[in-house]
């Protein structure tokens, strides 16, 4: 039986199944439970604070888990990384008032800075030579300058809105970070078919949010150079249409390149062109 953590609530908890789900793994998870199994996969979930996931995990409490990076950098425990997930992008930065001059990383000497991740600011200042007081907070790290408490933050960073409202500016990424599917090493060796089976299906709904499924007609002397333009796949598929001269071309087109390629269809002379997503893509 695969054991995998998720967070049992917060920002990690909805991706986290709905991306289990596109694999195709069914979690019948009840108000508060603690674990569930998988109706259609030889696996259970374990549903655990956040905070207390990389623990379980290196200790082989659980087998996988989905987390994200922030965690398993602060509490530096020896599990392994098998996949980002492309969701829960943030980042830990550092943030001073705005009234605050700062000119360089080393405006930060000497000052006292609030923070939950202790261990990667001590990291960081280490590694460019800062000597700092790191004041230990747990949650509202945004409003220790504002009751004098600490003269600048080090704290996660998504849109950046709650450091406006504080009257806060990122200065400083210390991490970049993104949930991730992170493993116990025993547990590789031990339940490694399984293990693989769940990283195939998860690279599989992965690459198919990057990718849009599309298909549109096209005359026949224009094949070649609409071919040309839809580099995804190895070459599109081509079906001959009633009207004579006319094919219907299908292939695959990458989200970032979606507008860009869909006008230069329609210079072309493509025409219906119809996008469609993709649940899964194997390659």
């Amino acid at each position: 039986m695969l054991k995998i953590a998720i967070q049992k609530s917060g920002r990690l908890y909805d991706d986290s199944l709905s991306l289990l789900k596109s694999c195709g793994l069914y979690v019948d998870n009840g108000m508060d439970q603690l674990k569930a199994e998988v109706r259609n996969f030889h696996a259970e979930v374990f549903f655990l604070r956040n905070s207390d996931i990389p623990q379980y995990l290196e200790d082989g409490v659980v087998d996988l888990a989905i987390i994200g990076e922030n965690v398993l950098y602060e509490q530096n425990v020896g599990v392994e990384v098998l996949a980002k997930l492309g969701f829960s992008k943030c980042r830990l930065s550092i943030a001073f008032p705005k009234n605050m001059p700062f000119e360089n990383i080393k405006s930060i000497e000497g000052k006292k800075i609030a923070t939950s991740y202790p261990n990667s600011l001590k990291k960081y200042l280490e590694k460019e030579g800062i000597s700092a007081d790191i004041h230990l907070i747990s949650g509202s790290v945004e409003i220790a300058p504002n009751i004098g408490l600490a003269d600048a933050i080090c704290d996660l960073v998504s849109s950046g809105s709650t450091l406006f409202k504080n009257g806060l500016e990122e200065k400083q990424i210390i991490l970049k970070s993104e949930a991730c599917l992170a493993a116990n090493k025993t547990a590789l060796s031990l339940k490694g078919e399984i293990i693989e089976e769940l990283v195939f299906r998860i690279q599989s709904v992965l690459k198919a949010r990057e990718n849009r499924y599309i298909l549109f007609n096209i005359p026949n002397s224009k094949i070649n150079e609409a071919s040309a333009v839809l580099p995804v796949l190895k070459s599109p598929t081509v079906l001959p249409l009633l009207d004579e001269g006319w094919s219907s071309l299908h292939s695959v087109i990458q989200v970032k390149d979606f507008w860009g390629v869909i006008r230069k269809l329609k210079n072309i002379g493509a025409q219906g062109i119809l996008v469609i997503p993709v649940e899964n893509m194997v390659i």
